[in-house]
């Protein structure tokens, strides 16, 4: 499982992309940074793009890729797969033919160039040679976490956004790596609470929740503003293999 850390701040400025992991090339986790930084060729790899909620920082890079690949004219459509809920805020909020067209029913030769596919959480389903299965996580809206299996048994966690929870944690045995939140530092705890994000103190506890702890712990979503104090307080933690992601790394898992 090769990824790719296409963007992972909490936030937009130059040098920090909003979320988005690329896998093997062809898998989007998330989708707030696709066009911004991915050359065409790559672009047109991608056929799965798994959405963890609906807010604009995690979506924002569909209606753009959509865009390109009607203009490029090409024949293959790109499944959007998330919860029901969150596959209904972005038909009703975004691709509506208001606010961008609804690329749901604008065909390229004879496909759809998007088709939202609804998951459940807690029930495994197949992309590939992937077991994939989402948790809901606590947000601020309707939201999920994902943990993806390869064939060797090699688990990816993935957070999304989310404050203090525990679904994706009883379920994360055997992590080989954990991409998790922190948004704030913890003089925010409050507002981290209260917005569903987390904080270093508060990661703690919630890794403390998992039975074994995984092998790498890969931090994503800092506030940009925030940055250089969050770093401080997460190499201050008392866990190993431990760092905040950066744009264009890559790891093999």
């Amino acid at each position: 499982m090769k990824l790719k850390v296409i963007g992972s701040s909490g936030g937009e400025f130059p040098g920090h992309n909003p979320p988005a992991f690329l896998i093997d090339g062809n898998i989007l986790l998330d989708a707030g940074t696709i066009g911004a930084s991915l050359n065409e060729a790559s672009q047109w790899k991608i056929r799965n793009i798994l959405i963890t909620h609906a807010h604009l920082d995690h979506i924002k890079g569909i209606p753009f890729l959509a865009d390109n690949l009607i203009i490029k004219s090409k024949e293959h459509s790109v499944k959007v797969i998330s919860i029901s809920s969150v596959l209904m805020a972005l038909k009703k909020n975004l691709l509506n033919n208001r606010i961008w067209p609804d690329f749901t029913i604008i065909s390229a030769a004879s496909n759809p160039v998007l088709v939202l596919k609804a998951i459940l959480p807690g029930k495994p389903f197949k992309i590939n040679s992937y077991t994939i299965t989402a948790y809901k996580v606590n947000h601020s809206v309707p939201a999920v976490g994902y943990i993806i299996e390869n064939r060797e048994g090699k688990r990816l966690l993935y957070t999304g956004d989310t404050g203090p929870t525990d679904a994706i944690w009883k379920a994360a045995k055997g992590i080989s790596y954990a991409i998790i939140e922190v948004s704030f530092p913890n003089k925010l705890k409050a507002m981290a609470i209260k917005t569903g994000h987390l904080t270093a103190r508060l990661l703690i506890k919630e890794v403390a929740k998992i039975e074994s702890l995984p092998e790498k712990i890969l931090i994503t979503h800092p506030k940009p503003l925030y940055l250089e104090q969050i770093k401080k307080e997460i190499k201050n933690l008392p866990l190993k293999n431990i760092k905040i992601l950066k744009d264009g790394e890559t790891y093999e898992i």
